[in-house]
């Protein structure tokens, strides 16, 4: 950008005497005879550079900032200089311009990290500290000797001797107990049919004890001179050459003779009888799946229905068995197909 300031000029030997400010002292005026005799006298001299001095000045930017210079044309179709344009600019002005950037650097001021950002990353370092602590932990447990499986403790078997129990488990002897699983049990368990559910604890630092839910036996089927407890779902559990030794019922024929859905039905209702009525019944049959009857020890005779609300049936026939009985009119038939009313004769 041109310099608004004009140029000056300034005299060697001026001296500004008191009546001409402007022409040296003791110097005669223009077109004088003594001005003319002093100029011929000077002139020989005239040779020599002249003793006035023309001098100019400008006006610089301070150090640091920043100079305005010609518009950069934009490279076409995009609004930003193109790079030859910027390459095109004079030397010292590109040289101006990094002094400008580096001067800029060399002011910038480093703040301190804040508390809340300095906190954040002590807490991320200490949980990512903590969670390498326990996983190690957990790994060394996982797989450590000291926790492998040496003793099996057995509880809620009746069917079952709890060495057969024992036994079933046997391939998990010396794992670690971490890596023993519900899952790992119940697959053992399963050749033994009188095994219904299980549940574990592990004993460190070397026992586990398994609590087994057998299935219920809620008939007895006669098969040759043999006789089967069976449960619900018709599983055969146990073998006996006594049926008096258990306090079930026999279901005339069994599945194999009376059919699967009667033998079904009947063993419903046996299912749903409390453990006191079961005991004292002595076998019980179905015509068909509505008509289920069953005969106590006594010769009596209960007549139940079908399987619908059998748990009420079975409360009202409970009620039934233990009422006072007439010694001089017994009842020979107790009849609760219909709960809500039921008749005795």
């Amino acid at each position: 950008m041109p310099s608004s300031r004009r140029p000056t000029y300034t005299s060697a030997n001026r001296a500004g005497g008191p009546g001409n400010p402007g022409r040296p002292a003791g110097r005669p005026d223009p077109g004088s005879q003594e001005d003319t005799g002093q100029q011929e006298a000077v002139r020989p001299a005239a040779a020599k550079p002249a003793a006035d001095i023309i001098s100019a000045s400008r006006s610089l930017p301070a150090p640091g900032a920043s100079v305005p210079g010609p518009p950069v044309p934009a490279a076409p179709g995009s609004g930003k200089p193109a790079r030859a344009a910027r390459l095109a600019l004079p030397g010292w002005r590109r040289a101006r311009h990094q002094s400008n950037g580096a001067g800029t650097a060399a002011n910038v001021v480093a703040f301190p990290e804040p508390k809340s950002k300095r906190r954040r990353r002590n807490l991320l370092v200490a949980v990512s500290t903590i969670a390498v602590l326990v996983a190690v932990v957990l790994a060394a447990a996982i797989y450590s000797p000291i926790l492998a499986l040496r003793e099996v403790s057995v509880s809620g078997t009746k069917l079952l001797a709890p060495d057969q129990v024992q036994a079933a488990l046997s391939p998990l002897q010396g794992k670690p107990l971490p890596q023993i699983s519900k899952d790992d049990v119940s697959r053992l368990l399963e050749p033994l049919v009188q095994v219904e559910s299980v549940a574990i604890l592990a004993r460190p630092p070397s026992g586990l004890a398994v609590t087994v839910r057998e299935r219920v036996p809620v008939a007895l089927v006669k098969q040759g001179e043999q006789y089967q407890l069976v449960d619900v779902d018709g599983v055969r559990l146990a073998t006996t050459a006594d049926p008096a030794s258990v306090a079930l019922p026999v279901i005339d024929g069994g599945a194999g003779t009376i059919g699967q859905d009667l033998f079904l039905a009947t063993a419903n209702v046996l299912a749903a009888l409390p453990a006191d009525v079961l005991a004292k019944l002595s076998n019980a049959s179905a015509q068909s799946v509505d008509a289920v009857e069953l005969k106590l020890v006594d010769g009596q005779t209960i007549v139940w229905g079908n399987a619908s609300e059998k748990e009420l049936k079975a409360k009202v026939l409970a009620a039934l068995l233990k009422a006072p009985v007439d010694p001089k009119n017994p009842v020979k038939v107790y009849d609760v197909s219909v709960p809500r009313h039921p008749v005795t004769r």
